[in-house]
């Protein structure tokens, strides 16, 4: 099969870890993989050499890095499809619906969300194989969840005629119903979650938007016209996952695709829908309540990751990650802690921390946005501290990396190096910089870092000056093409 995995969504309900720039994907459980690993390591053995990751252009460098770590991809030609903005799952599988034509016109393909928790990864390859068999009779494909309670944050499949191979015919749609109804379909034992997994064929999915969503198809067409034009690029030169090529969808023509999800073009409209039972454990991880409950509990029902002391607490959810914390004589709360934000929650209300990002959005809060540490192609850095007039960061530089050519208008820095080498250019001087050395540049100096070295570069860069927020810098040169 080829792998089609969609790699989006801020995740704001799980605020103050997942962020605009480090969305749900990319969150780990303890210190195991990131939710995007595990997906790509269970679609791996199904993959017949190609695979495809659809995810906005601002989170390519961070994807490349998670492909790298993937042992399983080693034979897996993985292409990145980069969204401009974001348009829903619709456009995201036409678009790779044409990709995956250009790979193979009768491949069947296997479509996954990238932030999924499933643990039996045998079984789910089990159904995976079950469903590829129908799909290749020219039914569209869902994986059906077996309910555990009535959630009514999913939604729900109705299941008819049972077809053969695990399969029945989806009968209705039901969109996240409200209590009642949700107990009433769980009773029924006829209905079953909506995972937002599909498998179909290329024809079979091209051929139901041609007939159910031709607006999606007809915009789609011109979105990979425009990227077979000369949108596929290699990653930069010494990036990890270097087996990963990018194809850079066209801004103007993406934003002209109709925003809708899959679930409303395709699935609701088709009458060749079929569900395959899935009979493995699963969740969404849509909230801090679904984390807890993937997570060994003490006697009292308490769960924790990371430094945790509790006394006389019940059925509470405890997660930090750079200092302990401890509760004392609370019960059914959510507590996660990150070096900049705390969240305190009811588990009752986990579904409302949503609003929290909301407001911090309309204040225009960068922690809306981002963490301390800050994910960037060449490294990170991470504000350790700062004031009126100065900030202080550690910056790390992956081997062979460099940051842009840049000036500032408004701080200088100075740089101490800490472990590794770096290659500093300040002005028309370059030199080289190890441990224990440091270096000065100057307002209005165009400077460049670089770790020519085949260790990280660790290094503290203190800033001074009237204005120090990130949007100080004119780029000159960047290899990673950042304005």
């Amino acid at each position: 099969m080829i792998p089609v995995v969609l790699s989006g969504g801020a995740g704001t309900r799980l605020w103050p870890v997942s962020r605009e720039a480090f969305p749900k994907p990319f969150m780990r459980l303890g210190n195991g993989p990131s939710l995007l690993q595990r997906t790509l390591s269970r679609a791996a053995p199904l993959a017949d050499g190609h695979a495809c990751i659809v995810t906005n252009e601002a989170y390519a460098f961070k994807t490349r890095d998670e492909i790298a770590a993937v042992k399983g991809l080693a034979s897996v030609r993985t292409t990145q499809l980069l969204e401009p903005t974001g348009r829903n799952t619709a456009p995201a599988v036409a678009v790779a619906a044409l990709w995956a034509r250009s790979i193979d016109p009768e491949g069947v393909m296997l479509v996954l969300p990238a932030d999924h928790l499933i643990p039996d990864e045998a079984a789910f390859q089990t159904a995976a194989r079950a469903a590829e068999a129908i799909a290749r009779q020219g039914e569209i494909v869902l994986f059906g969840i077996h309910p555990t309670g009535p959630e009514t944050g999913f939604g729900y499949l109705e299941l008819g005629e049972a077809l053969g191979n695990g399969g029945y015919r989806v009968a209705r749609f039901t969109e996240k119903p409200d209590a009642e109804k949700a107990a009433e379909f769980v009773a029924s034992g006829r209905f079953a979650w909506n995972s937002g997994m599909f498998c179909f064929s290329v024809t079979t999915i091209l051929e139901a938007f041609r007939e159910h969503a031709p607006d999606v198809l007809e915009a789609a067409e011109k979105v990979w016209a425009a990227a077979a034009d000369g949108a596929v690029n290699d990653p930069p030169h010494g990036a990890p996952g270097a087996s990963a090529s990018e194809i850079r969808l066209d801004a103007e023509a993406f934003a002209a695709m109709p925003d809708i999800s899959i679930d409303y073009a395709i699935m609701e409209r088709a009458d060749h829908v079929v569900a395959v039972r899935a009979g493995f454990g699963w969740s969404d991880i849509g909230s801090w309540r679904a984390i807890a409950e993937q997570l060994p509990s003490d006697e009292r029902g308490n769960t924790a990751i990371g430094e945790v002391m509790t006394v006389g607490t019940r059925n509470t959810h405890i997660q930090t990650e750079d200092r302990l914390v401890a509760a004392v004589g609370v019960d059914n709360l959510l507590i996660v802690d990150t070096p900049d934000a705390l969240l305190v929650a009811d588990k009752s209300a986990c579904q409302d921390v949503r609003e929290i990002v909301g407001r911090l959005k309309a204040a225009s809060h960068e922690a809306a946005l981002i963490h301390r540490t800050v994910a960037r192609p060449w490294g990170t850095y991470t504000v350790l501290h700062e004031g009126p007039r100065f900030k202080i960061k550690r910056i790390e530089v992956k081997p062979g990396q460099q940051l842009s050519m840049q000036m500032h208008h408004h701080r200088s820095e100075h740089w101490v190096v800490v472990s590794g080498t770096a290659l500093v250019t300040c002005g028309e001087k370059r030199s080289l910089l190890s441990a224990n050395e440091s270096t000065y540049i100057p307002i209005g100096t165009r400077h460049r870092l670089e770790n020519p070295g085949k260790v990280d570069l660790v290094m503290i860069e203190v800033q001074c000056g009237e204005y120090l927020g990130e949007d100080d810098i004119v780029r000159f040169d960047d290899r990673y093409g950042r304005a």
